[in-house]
């Protein structure tokens, strides 16, 4: 089986409403990447939902999908004309061929060096260096495959400071990956907390499969008591609110890490922090930042 691709470019005010319109038309897929990722007019658009002012590209390239038996140019201009475009845009038509989408997905996640003995190892790779502590993980339904800046600024962090016999708190686990980092470099009691159930499940596989002891709850049934070390990796927003919670978790002369925040965010965040944990800068990776600090005796 096979299909057609289009490409064609657009801008910013369009982007949305052409990729609506083509799906609305009949397109199976309809995607908007960066005209201009990879050269130096690249423009990133990360942050939290409703932070980013303009989103969008300047230069959007979309990309749309179709059975082979479509009338692309006449579905391209239906599109153009439901999103307000005068004319249909200018564009390029490729066959896409039935490949391994499982194996062209693998193929996309290799073994994932943190550290000189730590590593992030998908099960469908063998670990380049057996004698590391290496996570095996795989992309799944929840954040935390270790390929994200703040996801490698937290497993610095601790490498850097789990000691043996530490009991340690990833609230906001995710995928699980902090909290089993943390138990393979020697902490003893670990918990993992998350919002979504889905996590939650996902977490506690991951676990199992990493041979790792740590137990994970949801909302319904929080964690409590404190811990040697607490990390969290979610989002400002959430940071803000959940300032209380999470530093009521940390035991006095323990100690916090937050990530998930840009640099711009960083000192607010230790302001929001300081009447409990005084909060510094520990790592900064491709805008993102991980704070870190002890809590006073």
């Amino acid at each position: 089986m096979a299909w057609l691709e289009a490409t064609f470019l657009t801008d910013a005010a369009h982007a949305e409403r052409l990729c609506d319109a083509l799906l609305e038309a009949g397109a199976l897929s309809a995607s908007i990447e960066d005209a201009d990722a990879g050269t130096p007019a690249e423009q990133p658009q990360f942050g939290e939902p409703g932070s980013v002012a303009t989103p969008g590209w300047v230069r959007s390239r979309i990309v749309a999908l179709f059975e082979t038996t479509a009338d692309v140019a006449a579905l391209l201009s239906e599109a153009a004309a439901a999103a307000g475009l005068s004319a249909c845009p200018t564009h390029t038509l490729a066959e896409v061929a039935e490949q391994n989408w499982v194996q062209l997905t693998q193929s996309q996640f290799e073994p994932i060096r943190v550290s000189a003995r730590l590593w992030i190892v998908p099960t469908w790779h063998a670990a380049p260096d057996p004698a590391a502590i290496n996570l095996v993980l795989d992309p799944g339904m929840a954040f935390g495959t270790g390929s994200h800046p703040t996801t490698r600024l937290c497993l610095e962090w601790l490498e850097h400071t789990v000691a043996t016999g530490n009991s340690v708190l990833d609230y906001g686990c995710g995928s699980g990956i902090l909290a089993i980092a943390a138990a393979k470099l020697g902490a003893v009691s670990v918990a993992g907390v998350d919002i979504d159930a889905q996590a939650v499940l996902a977490a506690r596989a991951n676990a199992e499969a990493n041979g790792v002891d740590a137990v994970f709850a949801d909302s319904e049934s929080p964690v409590a008591g404190q811990y040697d070390l607490v990390v969290a990796n979610i989002l400002a927003n959430p940071l803000r609110v959940l300032a209380p919670a999470i530093c009521g978790h940390v035991r006095p002369g323990g100690r916090l890490a937050l990530s998930g925040i840009l640099a711009e965010q960083a000192d607010e965040i230790v302001a929001i922090y300081r009447p409990w944990v005084e909060l510094s800068v520990f790592g900064e990776r491709e805008g993102w930042v991980c704070l870190a600090g002890e809590k006073a005796l």
